[in-house]
């Protein structure tokens, strides 16, 4: 459990094989006068025993360390003495970053460079030093051998239907606790907005997939949709979707500083599919999906938020839920067995609605 106060400096170790990369990152801690160093790792085997000592507020983390790989220093720190992590990766190596979050990681975000992303890297590290963890003693990330759902068999009416997801800090492992809970013959496509870094989603997108009895793909300008399929939104393009299902890539409007955009999404599949759709908000911080999450509840549909004991940060839900725009809250292990339960059953046929203009990509 993070031992983070408002009334002290968040206590900071610092976790990477190179000794630049460190001077860099110590260095741009430093910018915050609310940031203490706690101390510097080069090496797995010493960050795992600096955790223990130090009891550190956060532990920022290098996928690669000598002697011990970063993913064998997570597990271990997770399963003896827990603190939150944040691991800072290069985009190459986004695959294993996303392994780390099913060792226990809270978080991935590019690794900062020595004359930018200071003002993120400290933002992220004030949030994610506050958040309770446990220990983590889950080992790996499969599919589950049972699949949740009611028994017999969708009707041709349930793939009119449709689920959407809006999720930021904290999303990535959200988003594959839900998935793995859902069976591989799920009736409609499930189409996701998680707020991430240039670069990181294609990465995500192979993790995600790798534990899901669904296929996860990134999505792409006029993919036609298909039932029991995953289509996440590129970071750097809004995704939407046309009532003919139809997936369609907008530039971002002047404004909108989510990457990519949950708002546009949820909004979009609320015009689409009315009545047959369900709107989903997972952990994350400010309020990004909740005008979509509104918009889907106006339209009949249900709509479901993470509760706060469940979520790495409560603000999206929390402003969802404040905001009287939703049907149910719930814990995250009862939110795929809730979307089985919602669209295993005929949907009335949507009615078509116009997408409203945001810039489209032509590609």
């Amino acid at each position: 459990m993070s031992n983070a106060s408002p009334t002290r400096p968040v206590r900071v170790l610092v976790v990477d094989g190179s000794s630049a990369a460190r001077k860099v990152i110590v260095a741009q801690l430093a910018t915050d006068a609310g940031i203490e160093l706690a101390g510097e790792a080069g090496n797995g085997v010493d960050a795992v025993r600096m955790a223990g000592e130090l009891r550190p507020d956060l532990v920022t983390m290098d996928m690669e360390l000598p002697g011990m790989g970063g993913l064998g220093v997570i597990e271990q720190i997770m399963t003896t003495r827990p603190v939150p992590i944040l691991v800072l990766a290069a985009r190459d190596d986004a695959d294993t970053a996303f392994a780390a979050l099913a060792k226990g990681a809270l978080e991935v975000m590019e690794k900062p460079g020595a004359k930018s992303g200071a003002a993120q890297l400290t933002r992220k590290v004030r949030l994610l030093a506050g958040v309770k963890v446990i220990t983590h003693i889950r080992r790996d990330r499969k599919p589950r051998e049972t699949a949740v759902r009611q028994a017999g068999t969708p009707s041709a009416d349930a793939v009119k239907g449709a689920v959407a997801i809006a999720a930021s800090t904290g999303g990535p492992r959200a988003l594959a606790a839900i998935l793995s809970g859902l069976p591989a013959d799920f009736p409609a496509p499930v189409l996701v907005a998680q707020h991430i870094a240039e670069g990181f989603c294609g990465g995500m997108v192979e993790w995600l997939n790798a534990g899901s009895r669904l296929p996860v793909r990134m999505g792409a300008h006029g993919t036609v949709m298909e039932p029991g399929r995953v289509y996440v939104s590129p970071s750097d393009w809004n995704m939407a979707v046309e009532p003919d299902g139809r997936l369609v890539l907008m530039e971002r409007r002047p404004g909108q500083i989510y990457r990519p955009s949950c708002d546009t999404l949820l909004g979009s599949v609320a015009y689409a599919f009315g009545s047959s759709c369900v709107g989903v908000i997972l952990t994350g911080m400010g309020s990004d999906g909740v005008a979509g999450m509104a918009q889907i509840r106006a339209g009949g549909g249900v709509t479901i938020a993470q509760d706060e004991g469940s979520s790495v940060v409560f603000g999206m839900p929390k402003a969802a839920i404040d905001r009287g725009c939703i049907d149910l809250v719930l814990t995250l292990d009862r939110i795929a067995a809730e979307l089985v339960k919602r669209l295993w059953r005929p949907f009335p046929t949507p009615a078509a609605s116009p997408l409203r203009d945001e810039g489209r990509c032509g590609r």
